[in-house]
């Protein structure tokens, strides 16, 4: 879990920035002693670092508790590993570039060779992300558990009893349900997207579509379970309908990512589990399989939290979608709801006393992230029209 670190004397202050705090937008300043927050709106106070915003946005920095684009930075293509360090950084400053300060690398642990997914490459990327301490952001991981596949469960609970997770979800890819629904939207994605053959295909249909409701379920609540003794919060993905919702809600799951239908997402909010859905899709206007869009949910008002998914920038541009909404709450689907929906409620927003974590950013032409305060510590800087003195 790593951060940057930042002197308990050091002084930061924002200027001339619209700042977007829990309440709306106000014109002003931002003032960080240490990693906190002091003072918000007026102040002539001085400072160590000053940064003029120039009359630019200042948002809580983003909270990302689902993003798998590590996948990408470790195999940029099929077959062609790269270095985990390496790609941990190249994450790493993907992600603050796109305004993410608080990263949850959701790691599937899944094995599934021709995606260049298996149990052990989750672990190795699991201590990659848990030991290492010269990043600009907060990494944690979020374990994917594939319930369908008995290692991969016994995995998961490894890092569990490892206290190496702060996020646990559980998913079952089994052809006919959720997310594969259709048998052969199932068979398209594994046969094409992960350059299988069709009987190979054909050979995890078999597989998985044996699997006894009973046996999964069992698996769920045993991770489930763990991850709660642990103190860990649990998530479970692609939710086909309300009655599925019910049943891992009793079982203890805290939200339901990615719902399938707009009925499964108003009955996951009406028995009080947050709701996450991806900022691809809403930036995109439409899921990538037909399934809820996002913009329909957030219509409905069953939209708690956005997550960057497979990529990083469509969280910030989430935030600018115009959901006929004040900008502040859309900011906190972004922040503010996704940290506290993990426990984390030091940070997401701009008030005294939480975590200075904080992006200035440009909205036009596209939303723009040009500065970027970690802990209190400036780490990013991207604006040459910017000016920073010291």
């Amino acid at each position: 879990m790593s951060s940057t670190a930042q002197t308990a004397d050091t002084t930061v202050t924002i200027v001339d920035g619209r700042v977007v705090t829990p309440d709306g937008v106000i014109d002003g300043r931002v003032e960080i002693a240490g990693d906190r927050i002091t003072a918000v709106g007026d102040s002539d106070a001085e400072t160590d670092t000053v940064i003029d915003a120039n009359g630019q946005l200042v948002l809580p920095g983003l909270v990302d508790i689902h993003g798998d684009d590590i996948e990408s930075h470790l195999y940029p293509r099929s077959g062609a590993r790269m270095d985990t360090e390496m790609a941990l950084a190249a994450a790493d400053r993907a992600n603050v570039a796109a305004g993410i300060t608080t990263k949850f690398h959701a790691i599937s642990f899944e094995l599934d060779e021709s995606a260049d997914r298996s149990p052990e490459l989750a672990a190795t990327l699991t201590d990659a992300i848990t030991d290492a301490t010269d990043l600009l952001v907060d990494h944690r991981l979020h374990a994917r558990c594939e319930v369908t596949q008995k290692r991969c469960v016994e995995a998961v609970i490894d890092v569990i009893d490892n206290d190496n997770t702060d996020l646990v979800s559980v998913m079952s890819h089994v052809p006919g349900k959720g997310q594969f629904r259709d048998i052969e939207a199932f068979r398209q994605y594994y046969e094409n997207a992960n350059d299988r053959t069709a009987a190979e295909a054909e050979e995890m249909i078999d597989e998985r579509g044996s699997m006894s409701m009973a046996t999964l379920r069992e698996r769920v609540d045993r991770v489930v379970d763990r991850a709660h003794e642990a103190g860990v919060v649990t998530a479970s993905h692609d939710d086909e309908n309300p009655r599925e919702v019910e049943q891992l809600a009793d079982s203890g799951v805290d939200i339901a990512e990615y719902p399938i239908t707009l009925e499964t997402a108003q009955r996951a909010t009406e028995i009080g589990m947050t709701t996450a859905m991806g900022a691809p899709n809403l930036v995109r206007g439409e899921s990538q399989w037909g399934n809820l869009s996002t913009a329909a949910g957030i219509d409905a008002g069953v939209i708690d939290t956005l997550v960057a998914d497979y990529h990083p920038p469509s969280l910030l541009a989430g935030v600018f979608v115009d959901t006929d909404e004040p900008l502040q709450q859309r900011v906190k689907r972004a922040t503010a709801n996704p940290a506290d929906a993990v426990g984390l409620s030091d940070r997401g927003r701009i008030k005294a006393g939480k975590r200075a974590d904080l992006i200035v950013v440009d909205p036009d032409p596209t939303p723009t992230v040009t500065t970027a305060v970690v802990a209190g510590q400036p780490v990013y800087h991207a604006d040459t029209t910017m000016e920073v003195s010291r």
